[in-house]
């Protein structure tokens, strides 16, 4: 039925009940009343206005109605802020027969999150006729039947209620029958003999009943009464109660004893049985669960009974005689259903969220969770929790309503989503329980910086290496996911005087690539240093730091150079000895040095002579040329020999030099110590004075150098990484030792045996910064820890 629009066709009031819950999510109840069967779109009620409630902040604040059936029978308009019908609304359908009709809905709002329940009666309107169960009763009256006798009617039914129901009956006009209505919870229809019946003048009599509800207009229903007039049968069966009532558990097996009634007949013979059955007044679908014995009067379930349907039953019984015009007569049974825990708690969620944030603040709420047992009394009463372990629990906002929120810390690294199991139980015995389990993802916050798998990486890198090479692939991890997680690379300034390291490295930004921009030379740059950042796309980005050091590995790229007075092979070198020379006699040392490091500049020097002559010999370390053997008639005057100067690298590289051995009758011959080119004639040549002056200035130079050494033994430079290592000075077993500066390392060798000492210089390896000066020869032993400075000059000091 739809009744006109306006405000007269909608009756709205409002009052706000408020709660004993200390909860602020529940802060009122709102009670609205709207007709059934009103149009689609009709206005309940303003729900903004009545919740003091901002029309322009429900759609922001994300307000929903949540629906309390299957149904969404009205709905919010976010832009206005009124309440309106969704769908039909049907009060016979939603509640029946209650007095009461009404629907449970709730409202919610976010930020913050409140809850409202709102009850909407649902108000009755007259638009079902009443009517009876049947067109037509049939009655069977005995002709001797007093004046003053009642006989049940049938009564009608209006779907209806309050006003609208059944308010009254009619008969129509005869001169038999009058009509006694019983208004109670229900209005009951007699009919009452007011004159005697003849069979032989009017053996049926047929009566119309007319049932008339309340409403405005008024419906009404019809039904035909036949009267039959029966001859004299003068007594019925009488009940041994007028009122039998029975109880029983709901669910019992079908066929189980209820009662049994009992009635008798004072009527001997066949007038005298009496027959039980279930009267046709007021009998329903209700009655079509039970069956009574016609003979014994016991009554029986021939359905399952369920407490949840139907609580009580009230039933007409009727005991008829046997005689061929039958008389009855009527008790009432009242049969109350005891309830059975036999219904879980019913769960129902209403998600707020799908995902969590993993760093949501305690309390935050995640769903709305309600939980309804269809059983009564203790059975009903339902306890609910979060029965598993996670960061989650229920807060009871009213009655059987909850809120789950959040009750801990969240790290979506450790767990990303949670199954979050709510279990109701209630008190029956036994208890019977129900759960429902939510799957809530946790959404990802920048919280991890990325990582290096390594805290310090050390490189190492030959020299002369390729430009563009990769030297190195760093790589930091983040546990972070998606933007978060994704990390770039790149270089930090250096804070030294150094080179800036972007000339010499690059870094690919997203794999962690390390290029060489350049081609590294040992012999300039042993190692340098720098930082590497990770940083995450996140916001704000997250970044940490790793120590890249680069140390360059020393190649043999390097030739001995021959040192002067020598010159290198091809050029003119000539030395004396006497004839009168023994064995060992010094005839000359050459000294070499090599730019390379290690095992690269470690020389060892060679010589080569004629065939069938052997008269000398070369340190394989310290490149002195001595005899062998003394002079004998059949050697040559003049020894043309070949010395050959070789490192000991992977591929050695070698330097060679010539030098012309001649040989004197005596010593006396021999004009000085020092190294010359034989003269053919006794007077003082241009080239000797040269030569005196090359001496003289390589004595000093040496002597300089000794004494800047003396000067600086004790200043010490640390730094592990500089761009230049510490000095070292070493030993050999031959009794030379060795002296290493900037990115060079020198052997000096002296010689206590001889008139000659000569400074020999050999490159060594990669020294250490703290380095053990030793002198071994003879008694001129000392020992002495020096770390030597890396810019200054070396001075010696004779021992």
């Amino acid at each position: 039925m739809h009744l006109p629009s306006g405000t007269s066709s909608v009756w709205i009031y409002l009052f706000f009940v408020l709660l004993e819950s200390h909860w602020d999510v529940v802060s009122a109840q709102l009670s609205y009343s709207v007709a059934e069967e009103v149009n689609l779109g009709t206005v309940v009620g303003n729900i903004a206005k009545d919740l003091n409630l901002n029309v322009q902040d429900l759609e922001s604040r994300m307000f929903q109605v949540v629906a309390g059936s299957k149904r969404k029978y009205f709905e919010v308009n976010l832009r206005s802020g009124v309440l309106y019908v969704n769908e039909r609304i049907d009060r016979e359908e939603l509640c029946g027969d209650e007095p009461k009709c009404s629907l449970n809905v709730e409202a919610v709002i976010n930020n913050p999150l409140k809850l409202y329940r709102i009850e909407i009666i649902i108000l009755d309107v007259n638009d079902n006729n009443p009517s009876f169960p049947s067109t037509s009763q049939v009655m069977n009256i005995s002709e001797n039947t007093a004046a003053g006798a009642k006989f049940p009617l049938h009564q009608a039914h209006d779907a209806d209620v309050g006003k609208n129901t059944v308010n009254t009956y009619k008969l129509s006009q005869n001169e038999h029958f009058s009509l006694d209505v019983h208004k109670g919870e229900s209005v009951t229809p007699e009919l009452v003999l007011t004159k005697v019946l003849d069979r032989e003048k009017q053996p049926v009599i047929r009566l119309t009943l007319t049932a008339i509800d309340g409403g405005t207009p008024a419906k009404s229903g019809s039904m035909t009464i036949i009267v039959n007039v029966l001859d004299i049968n003068d007594n019925s069966p009488v009940f041994s109660q007028s009122l039998y009532k029975a109880s029983v558990y709901e669910n019992v097996k079908i066929g189980t004893s209820i009662i049994t009634v009992n009635a008798t007949d004072s009527d001997a013979g066949q007038n005298g049985e009496v027959f039980y059955s279930f009267s046709d007044v007021g009998r329903g679908k209700k009655t079509d669960l039970f069956a009574i014995d016609a003979k014994t009067g016991t009554i029986t379930n021939t359905k399952n009974i369920n407490f949840e349907e139907n609580n009580a039953f009230e039933i007409r019984v009727q005991a008829s005689d046997g005689a061929s015009s039958p008389l009855t007569s009527h008790a009432k049974l009242l049969i109350e259903v005891l309830d059975v825990n036999d219904n879980a708690p019913e769960i129902s969620v209403t998600s707020l969220l799908s995902t969590v944030k993993e760093d949501a603040s305690i309390g935050t709420a995640i769903a709305l969770v309600s939980v309804f047992d269809r059983d009564g009394g203790q059975n009903g009463l339902v306890h609910s929790q979060v029965s598993n372990q996670v960061p989650f629990k229920l807060e009871s906002n009213y009655k059987n309503y909850y809120s789950l929120v959040v009750d801990g810390p969240l790290d979506r690294e450790r767990v990303s989503q949670y199954n979050i199991s709510i279990t109701a139980i209630d008190e029956g015995s036994p208890s019977l329980s129900s759960t429902s389990v939510i799957n809530l993802h946790v959404s990802d916050v920048n919280d991890n910086k990325p990582l290096f798998t390594e805290g310090v990486i050390n490189v190492y890198v030959k020299e002369n290496s390729p430009v563009g090479a990769v030297i190195k692939t760093v790589s930091a991890s983040d546990d972070d996911i998606d933007q978060s997680g994704q990390v770039t690379y790149s270089l930090l300034p250096s804070n030294t005087d150094s080179l800036p390291v972007t000339t010499m490295i690059n870094i690919n930004s997203e794999t962690g690539d390390l290029v060489s921009l350049q081609s590294f030379n040992y012999e300039e740059l042993k190692t340098f240093r720098f930082q590497v950042q990770a940083t995450d796309s996140g916001v704000p980005p997250l970044s940490s730091n790793v120590t890249v050091n680069v140390f360059i590995l020393d190649e043999n790229d390097n030739s001995p150079a021959i040192l002067p007075p020598y010159s290198e092979h091809g050029s003119v070198n000539s030395e004396s000895v006497p004839y009168s020379a023994e064995a060992g006699y010094f005839v000359a040392k050459i000294r070499a040095v090599d730019a390379d490091s290690g095992y690269n500049a470690l020389l060892s020097y060679h010589l080569s002579e004629p065939k069938g002559n052997n008269l000398f010999r070369i340190g394989t370390s310290t490149g002195e040329i001595r005899t062998k053997r003394r002079m004998s008639d059949n050697d040559l005057k003049t020894h043309p020999l070949l010395v050959l100067v070789s490192d000991n690298g992977e591929a050695p590289l070698s330097a060679t030099v010539s030098i012309e051995v001649v040989v004197l009758e005596s010593s006396a011959d021999i004009q000085t110590q020092f190294r010359h080119v034989p003269i053919k004639d006794d007077s003082f040549s241009d080239l000797n004075l040269y030569l005196l002056v090359a001496i003289v200035s390589v004595s000093v130079i040496f002597l300089l150098s000794l004494i800047t050494l003396i000067a600086v033994r004790c200043h010490r430079t640390d730094g592990a990484f500089s761009r230049y290592s510490a000095p070292m000075i070493t030993t050999h077993p031959d009794g030379s030792w060795s002296y290493s500066k900037s990115t060079q390392q020198y052997d000096v060798c002296f010689s206590s045996d001889t008139l000659k000492s000569d400074v020999v210089v050999f490159p060594a390896p990669f020294p250490p910064v703290d380095a053990e000066l030793i002198s071994i020869n003879g008694g001129d032993t000392f020992t002495r820890t020096q770390t030597l400075p890396t810019k200054e000059k070396v001075r010696v000091s004779y021992l």
